[in-house]
């Protein structure tokens, strides 16, 4: 597991705790900063596997 994928992870739960936050306050701001977030998220842990998988494919280990 790399940095991309731990820091992805934090994000998309930060994403789903404002999210969440924002729909008991009735603020459809936070929902949608929370949703934002969480698709940074999302990326970034997507982001932090491709490079796992390019590693090792660069080191023979594929499959």
């Amino acid at each position: 597991m790399n940095s991309d994928r731990i820091k992805g992870a934090a994000k998309n739960a930060a994403g789903k705790v404002q999210s969440g936050v924002g729909k008991a306050v009735g603020s459809k701001l936070q929902q949608a900063k929370g949703l934002k977030k969480q698709a940074e998220g999302m990326l970034q842990e997507r982001v932090g596997e491709e490079r796992e998988a390019a590693k090792k494919l660069k080191n023979g280990k594929c499959c």
